[in-house]
């Protein structure tokens, strides 16, 4: 296996506010007795750290205020061995906040307050230029502009850095960005955003993989929760099948998968032992509570692998 390269993800950092119920309340409905906590999350911050914690090193871009949850998150990404250096603090815009609500099936919902996430620039990104000369892939989510996104494409691009794009949240992309897009990670939700086709089994998965490979993506991954993972790429159709594990919240189990994602194809495992890899890291992660708190170590990914193959 050679030698890993620095992963390099650019995108979002918030402070998850959480409260966990027996069931999401409907509109305008009001429950009580939900227990309160906060944890550090965003989607390009649990895919840096999912990475880190994988085995990677992992590069940070992003944009945090000049505030107790700015302080706080770049403490946490320190003490899990990120680079920091090219996080900025926006001398204006604080930082950014989601609003999580857990029911007791695991499932939630989520509002996010972008903050200085949505200063997060292709300038920026450009000030960042020499990590893109080392990288081994280059991360990107949507929680950030799209102009930021695609500047950073773009540079992966003239680098010759494979990009792994999450889709998330969904919204309609150009073909210009999808070209310079080796592996995207939509869900099923995210797949029929981004394609009119509507995800309900393993065949529609196929369908709108198809249409976004059409559109110039180099390499579809559907994430299809409990079902695994359906990979669509130059070398064929697969679906590589989830863990069984009890879910308790499924927050961040698509960043997860991404963060563990990048880091193995970055130690140079090949795409389909990569995903599986990344679906062991994403089951894990269910199992425990919050966004960044529920990254697995490789340790555990590693013996959770173990265990599955006895």
């Amino acid at each position: 296996m050679m030698a890993p390269r620095p992963i390099l993800v650019i995108g979002s950092s918030n402070t998850d506010m959480i409260v966990q119920l027996p069931r999401l309340p409907g509109p305008g409905e009001t429950l009580l007795g939900g227990r309160f906590t906060t944890a550090p999350g965003g989607k390009g911050a649990n895919q840096a750290v999912a990475a880190a914690r994988a085995g990677g090193q992992v590069v940070f871009v992003a944009r945090v205020g000049r505030d107790v949850m700015g302080d706080q998150a770049v403490a946490g990404f320190a003490r899990d061995r990120l680079r920091i250096e090219h996080i900025r603090r926006d001398p204006a815009a604080p930082s950014g906040v989601a609003l999580i609500f857990v029911a007791r099936d695991g499932q939630n919902s989520i509002a996010v307050a972008p903050g200085a996430n949505a200063a997060l620039s292709p300038a920026d990104v450009r000030r960042a230029r020499g990590a893109f000369v080392r990288a081994g892939a280059c991360v990107l989510q949507l929680e950030i502009p799209l102009a930021t996104v695609q500047a950073a494409a773009a540079l992966a691009a003239a680098h010759r850095v494979p990009v792994i794009l999450n889709p998330a949240p969904a919204r309609p992309l150009p073909n210009d960005l999808l070209t310079r897009i080796s592996i995207l990670t939509p869900n099923e939700t995210e797949a029929e955003r981004l394609t009119g086709v509507r995800v309900t089994s393993e065949t529609t998965a196929r369908q709108a993989a198809r249409v976004l490979r059409r559109r110039g993506v180099g390499t579809v991954i559907v994430t299809l929760g409990a079902r695994g993972a359906l990979v669509c790429g130059p070398l064929g159709e697969h679906r590589v099948p989830a863990f069984k594990v009890k879910a308790v919240d499924t927050t961040a189990a698509g960043d997860v998968f991404n963060g563990a994602l990048a880091c193995a194809l970055a130690e140079g495992r090949d795409l389909l032992a990569a995903v599986r890899f990344a679906n062991a890291a994403a089951a894990l992660s269910v199992t425990r509570l919050g966004a960044q708190p529920s990254a697995p170590k490789r340790r555990d990914i590693d013996a959770f692998l173990r265990r599955a193959a006895d």
